[in-house]
């Protein structure tokens, strides 16, 4: 929130007060649905067969690697 207002230096504004109380609770819950949702797409996947489960972690892997290189070419701008 810029209101045109300078802020000492040193000094943090509490903006969303509670918000920032509940935010590490939210990261809490996100990151249990994320692995409910990873552990459910594993079993099933798994379910399917090995040659599902290679070209997956084929995939999952060329996926990570994109991310991570384009990471770091976004990083050295």
């Amino acid at each position: 929130m810029d209101d045109g207002v300078p802020v000492p230096a040193g000094h943090v504004l509490a903006e969303e007060a509670v918000l920032g109380l509940l935010l590490p609770m939210w990261h809490l819950v996100i990151g249990a649905l994320v692995l409910f949702a990873v552990v459910a797409s594993v079993r099933r996947l798994a379910r399917r067969g090995r040659s599902r489960m290679t070209t997956a972690l084929l995939v999952t892997a060329g996926t990570i690697i994109s991310f991570a290189v384009i990471g770091i070419l976004l990083q050295s701008r």
